[in-house]
């Protein structure tokens, strides 16, 4: 028996070697492509979503009596078979790619042929029984098929990110308990400003975690339009009568995914706006999260000649000269991840803006962006969360020392002794080193000891309250 067997298309022939169940088309995406070096089954969910994808449309088909019960049935097992995670290693066109996504449909199609036709007893590439283009991919084009499993995809993903941010936000949560009463220094502009507590700081990060798990949530029901249906270009060339609304019922009966079906079909093949919004949202928690960890290298700098109120898992050696050094490994890696998906976000907004006309065909490095930058901001969230939020401690006793040897305090003062008095005060104390304490209760006399002790009380600086005379 031949190693190979001989596929055609409309611009020859190929030989396909007899142990794979890709055929022709994707050989010469193979050929064509290779740019990332990262196949598409390396987004499992990508390849799942086909498998959705493909099943509804099968049995819409039949329901709609344009393929055999037996040819859908058998395609409907095969597409189970993906959806179970089978025959990863079958899908080896690279991310990103020309033509629209062609070559992806295409994978899909040959893999799910091939299987199909085992599975009614026929050797592979025997498509005049199960044909990839008109039996798999029947009433259907790229157009619809490709962005409808990219968004049945991009939800699972989406859901996935999701949880690595709230276990984020629950950490940060669980820090702000624990740091309630450890007083230390707020800062306006890398200068002193007025006390707070580290719990109200980590309590603020838990906060604008939590509005962007909210502002996801959102953004996601965006990608639950679907234009299954649309064929070409939206005008629905080729497909049954009722088949867009019945494959669209179809996909979210098995996915449990509330997908529906667009008004205008031929604008939303066309259009690209949900992946703006989402990644626009995906680049806010980017920044967001990046602008926490600039914060924690900050708050634990030193450990000697820096702020030096918390201190972060030590992690590994820091230098390879320096002995002793530790470095914020882990916000430093977070952070890189973060530039890479404001990156991948100009990506996206320049691919949107090139489509033309009735398609845009830039989707793949679309996918590809969306993809990677949820899987890594993703890792970075885990990793931030495991390897450095939920072992941080604090060092109470230099937040407090730094409350009360900073000039930033005499702002209590303001509502006794008014701006200006309250300024020189300032003023003395910074070109002298002489604390505000002493200036203000020995020296000028302007309020007793008593009323310093009830204005700057743990209590008091923690919880402010007013305090005019």
């Amino acid at each position: 028996m031949s190693a190979f067997r001989r596929e055609h298309d409309f611009l020859g022939e190929k030989e396909i070697p007899n142990e794979v169940y890709y055929g022709i088309q994707t050989s010469r995406a193979l050929d064509n492509f290779n740019i990332t070096g990262i196949p598409i089954s390396k987004e499992p969910l990508f390849i799942q979503a086909f498998g959705y994808v493909k099943k509804a449309a099968a049995m819409a088909n039949r329901d709609c009596g344009v393929i055999s019960p037996a040819i859908a049935e058998a395609i409907c097992k095969a597409c189970d078979r993906l959806i179970a995670g089978e025959f990863l290693d079958q899908f080896v066109t690279d991310m990103i790619q020309g033509g629209a996504g062609t070559s992806v449909n295409m994978n899909v199609n040959e893999v799910i042929a091939n299987i199909a036709l085992e599975i009614l007893g026929h050797p592979k590439g025997e498509y005049k029984y199960v044909s990839p283009n008109d039996h798999v991919n029947f009433s259907q084009s790229t157009n619809d098929a490709y962005p409808t499993a990219f968004r049945l995809a991009l939800y699972r993903k989406i859901d996935s990110f999701i949880a690595s941010l709230e276990a984020l936000q629950q950490s940060f949560a669980q820090k702000g308990v624990e740091f309630k009463d450890v007083l230390k220094m707020g800062r306006t502009q890398l200068q002193d400003a007025v006390p707070m507590t580290l719990g109200a700081e980590f309590h603020g990060f838990s906060t604008t975690i939590r509005e962007d798990i909210q502002r996801l949530n959102e953004a996601k029901m965006l990608i639950c339009e679907i234009n299954m249906g649309a064929t070409a270009i939206g005008t629905s060339i080729n497909a049954p009568h009722g088949y867009p609304q019945i494959v669209t019922d179809h996909l979210r009966d098995i996915t449990g995914i509330p997908v529906v079906l667009a008004e205008d079909l031929i604008e939303a093949t066309c259009d690209t706006g949900a992946y703006v919004q989402i990644s626009g949202v995906l680049k806010r928690t980017a920044i967001k999260v990046s602008k926490i960890c600039n914060d924690l290298r900050l708050l634990s700098s030193g450990p000697r000649a820096g702020i030096n109120e918390i201190n972060l898992p030590r992690m590994q050696p820091g230098s390879s000269i320096m002995p002793g050094k530790v470095n914020p490994v882990i916000p430093e890696v977070v952070n890189q991840t973060a530039y890479y998906v404001i990156g991948s976000d100009v990506t996206i907004t320049m691919a949107a803006e090139a489509g033309q006309l009735q398609l845009n065909v830039m989707e793949p490095v679309i996918a590809f962006s969306l993809f990677s930058s949820l899987t890594y901001l993703e890792n970075a969230c885990y990793t931030l969360t495991e390897k450095c939020i939920n072992g941080i401690t604090a060092n109470e006793e230099i937040c407090k020392n730094m409350v009360m040897n900073s000039i930033g305090i005499v702002t209590s003062l303001n509502p006794i002794i008014g701006y200006e008095v309250s300024a020189s005060i300032a003023k003395e104390a910074l070109l002298t080193g002489k604390s505000i304490h002493d200036i203000t209760v020995i020296e000028r006399k302007l309020i007793t000891q008593d009323k310093w002790e009830e204005i700057f009380s743990i209590e008091n600086l923690i919880h402010p309250k007013f305090i005019n005379t």
